[in-house]
């Protein structure tokens, strides 16, 4: 079982003592329990009173399993092809040679774990086995990855995709990584590999759109409000004149970036595409010569969305590869589930009417227009949240508006291309048109499918309604309660599969993750290579044990004086994990007027501009919410405490999440530990692992919410944190704080 196989074991005593953390006294019980420590000297015994147990995050052997019989098109299946590609890679050097040779090159050194990875995930190819792999911050796992893949695609030529979360990874990998991983190899290898960037069309600057052929999708509350139209026509400016000299069309290299409103002015999604035959402007087209360039690589660097897109569709929107990389793969099934999340409001159906109305008869028109009508009117009336019954009059009106949809796409007439012919110049209208109505149409008998489910068990879906906001209506969506089969039988039934990231092994094991990706129990191996930090003498996990319970109603007082206490002790330095952007409003509102340090907090200007701040004052501190618990990579001394406010569980009334959790139960799981909790410590981890970015680092984790300490869940909760010293003594945390940035005695 890999529940066992793949726990964590415990931690070696090797390694150099550092100043945060003496090394000369005995071990302290575990937090939580009746023999920890609740005082101690401080200034004799250093920050723990205690004697760092660790060193290195261990390497958890993989387990082996037999192949996953989920398709006939299991790549395990074909022996001959696998006897042909062990043929082929039995002529190029071997993966730890093409290593050794890149760390060399890049100026590195060499890291066991870094070596260990690449040894199994050359060994997952070959077995044509799935393979998890957790790898600390600083393993190197990029290069882990890359150089196996790379030797794979060259020997059976056949490209392999790489698949990210963030835009950040896939600029790292394609400006950095890969040139100078290519360069390195390049003496080595048969030829040169090759590689490419390619994203769903909706990034890439669209000619035909731009010729004001297809129509615009103006928000009409935008028409009274002089600030947006004039932020928009000035990004919308940008755009032209940056239209004029790029040469990919590629969103991410217009910098500043432009609103979502101003760039749909000059993209069309995948259905909206006439196609480059179709197209007049197919042979400039920028999103095709980013497919024809992938479809010339030897690596393909993608996103989540694109790589569920692409095994979703029936028509291949990747070229044909055998073998796929995802890095980020704690983010996986959300953006997965972003991908297949459908959603209908009264600005879907309008913009449906708008694209159709010059194209059909009005009295069409005006009965989808009547219908939206209806949809707003029922919208702002309903209490938002998830809707387990289908309510009578909500069934009446999805099906009124499905209906008028569907008159509408009748008398559209015919997709065909040789309904173009008498009038080319309406194609792009027409496509436009037929992708706004299929939408409406689709989810909205999508939504109504979700119903009329007796056995919980049976459900597939959940469908709610969230509130409107300042220039958003309220919106109804439909997502599934699992995307776990889908990519079972998509992804995993299809092709070999390597999934890693620093954040895997939750409560210690790979399976709450594997869970959720739908792979069973054989056919799938797991590795934690550990990291090149020594956690346990550089970093503190400290539990404010002695605060009451987090509520509802804000911070409470002794949450700010604690942070007031631990930032003071620091001097500045931290960097502030809320759970709300109530909550760290709250905290910087608060505490500017008792703190001499300056304190940002997000939304006070752009993101990465804040970051930039922090990074650069040592001083200084940051106070934010979810986009800051993953996205900050602060090396060096302007980081050395991470307060985080509470344990991160979902809200009790997130739709989503609820329904997943109650679709769990009802099947005889666990649905807070599978769901809640398993969400928690993703991203508890995700967050501590915000302290340690660079071998030098030296901090202290705080976590203020005394559940981490007490709590029945709590041993899950902490075993997916990195193996930091753990203590609950307050007196012990603020005197190694003072030490470590000689804030004061």
């Amino acid at each position: 079982m890999h529940s066992e196989e793949n726990k964590r074991l415990d931690p070696s005593r090797d390694g150099v003592p550092l100043t945060l953390v003496p090394d000369s006294l005995p071990p302290t019980p575990p937090i939580g329990s009746a023999d920890h420590p609740a005082t101690g000297d401080a200034a004799d015994h250093g920050p723990f009173g205690t004697e760092p147990i660790s060193d290195t995050r261990p390497e958890t052997e993989m387990s082996s399993g037999s192949e996953l019989e989920v398709s006939a098109e299991t790549p395990g299946t074909d022996e001959a092809a696998a006897g042909e590609a062990d043929a082929a890679t039995d002529d190029l050097p071997p993966v730890e040679e093409l290593l050794s040779v890149a760390v060399a090159a890049l100026g590195g050194s060499e890291r066991p774990g870094q070596v260990k990875m690449a040894q199994a995930v050359r060994h997952a190819i070959d077995a044509r086995e799935h393979l998890a792999v957790q790898a600390g911050t600083g393993t190197g796992k990029s290069l882990a990855y890359l150089v196996p893949a790379i030797r794979h695609a060259v020997a059976t030529r056949t490209p392999v995709v790489v698949s990210t979360a963030t835009i950040a990874l896939q600029r790292q990998l394609v400006d950095r990584d890969l040139p100078r991983l290519v360069e390195a190899l390049a003496g080595r290898l048969p030829y040169r590999p090759s590689f490419a960037i390619l994203k769903g069309r909706r990034n890439y600057l669209c000619r035909y759109r731009m010729s004001a052929e297809m129509p615009e999708d103006e928000q009409p509350d935008e028409l009274f409000d002089p600030r947006a139209v004039s932020a928009t026509g000035r990004m919308v400016q940008r755009i032209l004149e940056w239209a004029e000299e790029t040469e990919t069309g590629d969103r991410d290299e217009l910098v500043p970036g432009v609103n979502e409103q101003a760039w749909r002015q000059f993209s069309v999604s995948a259905r909206e595409c006439l196609g480059a035959n179709r197209c007049p402007y197919g042979e400039d087209c920028f999103a095709e010569r980013a497919r024809q360039l992938a479809g010339e690589a030897d690596v393909i660097v993608t996103n989540h969305a694109l790589l569920a897109i692409d095994a979703m569709e029936e028509a291949s929107v990747l070229p044909e590869h055998d073998v796929v990389v995802v890095d980020e793969a704690h983010d996986l099934v959300d953006r997965v589930t972003s991908v297949t999340t459908g959603e209908l409001s009264e600005s879907t159906v309008f913009t449906a009417v708008r694209r159709c109305a010059r194209l059909i008869e009005q009295g069409v028109a005006d009965r989808l227009q009547a219908a939206g009508e209806d949809l707003k009117a029922l919208l702002a009336a309903a209490p938002p949240g998830r809707i387990d019954t289908l309510p009578p009059v909500l069934g009446t009106v999805l099906g009124v508006v499905r209906d008028a949809a569907a008159a509408c796409l009748t008398a559209l007439g015919p997709r065909t291309e040789r309904a173009d012919d008498d009038r080319p110049e309406l194609a792009g209208q027409r496509k436009a048109a037929f992708t706004a109505l299929d939408e409406v149409h689709d989810t909205a008998q999508r939504m109504l499918d979700a119903f009329g489910i007796e056995n919980e068990v049976d459900r597939a879906e959940v469908v709610w309604l969230a509130a409107g906001g300042e220039r958003r209506p309220p919106t109804l969506y439909v997502a599934p309660l699992t995307v776990g089969g889908m990519l079972r039988e998509n992804l995993f039934g299809r092709r070999t599969v390597i999934l890693t990231s620093a954040t895997l092994a939750l409560g210690g094991t790979f399976d709450g993750m594997a869970r959720q990706w739908g792979l069973g129990q054989e056919g799938w191996s797991a590795l934690d290579v550990g990291s090149p930090f020594d956690h346990a003498r550089s970093g503190i996990l400290y539990v404010a044990k002695h605060l009451p319970q987090p509520g509802r109603e804000g911070l409470p007082d002794a949450y700010l004086d604690e942070i007031v206490a631990l930032i003071e002790a620091a001097g500045g330095r931290t960097l502030g994990l809320f759970s709300s952007m109530r909550a760290a409003r709250q905290a910087a509102e608060a505490l500017r007027e008792r703190l001499d340090v300056p304190l940002l907090c997000q939304g006070d200007d752009a993101t990465g501009l804040l970051v930039r701040q922090f990074a650069e004052d040592p001083a200084t501190c940051l106070f934010g919410t979810l986009s800051l618990w993953q996205g900050v990579d602060v090396p060096g001394p302007s980081l050395s405490l991470v307060v985080i406010d509470r344990i991160p569980f979902p809200r009790p009334d997130d739709p989503l999440a609820s329904a997943r959790q109650r679709h769990v139960a009802a099947k005889g799981g666990n649905g807070f530990m599978t769901v809640a909790a398993t969400h928690a410590a993703l991203l508890l981890a995700q967050g501590a692992g915000r302290l340690l970015r660079a071998q030098t680092d030296r901090g202290v984790v705080a976590v203020l919410d005394p559940r981490l300490a007490t709590a029945r869940y709590a041993g899950f909760l902490r075993a997916s944190l990195p193996p930091f010293w753990p203590t609950t003594d307050r007196a012990t945390v603020l005197a190694a704080l003072r030490r470590l940035t000689g804030s004061g005695a």
